[in-house]
């Protein structure tokens, strides 16, 4: 079983955005839902307070279940390593 990750693509099995790819921007492990690069972004209306006086809109990113997405490509991490500071520190 693969894990998926932050920056992996992947692509949606499920649901209205079946067959889409895109990548993972955040994980919610908690819940079991991943949010997308562009996917599920909604708009909510909130009211005016005392802490938001005008009011207006709020766009936030809803999240989709890990259960629906399938890995398709994952990210490639690179370890820096520079020979001159490895055989600086060996001296």
């Amino acid at each position: 079983m693969t894990t998926l990750k932050v920056n992996d693509k992947v692509r949606v099995i499920s649901g209205n955005h079946k067959g889409t790819e895109a990548k993972i921007v955040k994980i919610d492990r908690v819940n079991g839902k991943a949010c997308l690069e562009g996917i599920g972004v909604v708009e909510r209306h909130l009211r005016k307070s005392y802490l938001n006086p005008t009011g207006g809109k709020k766009t936030i990113q809803l999240g989709i279940d890990l259960s629906n997405l399938k890995l398709v490509e994952a990210a490639k991490f690179e370890k820096s390593t520079d020979k001159n500071k490895l055989k600086k520190g060996a001296k």
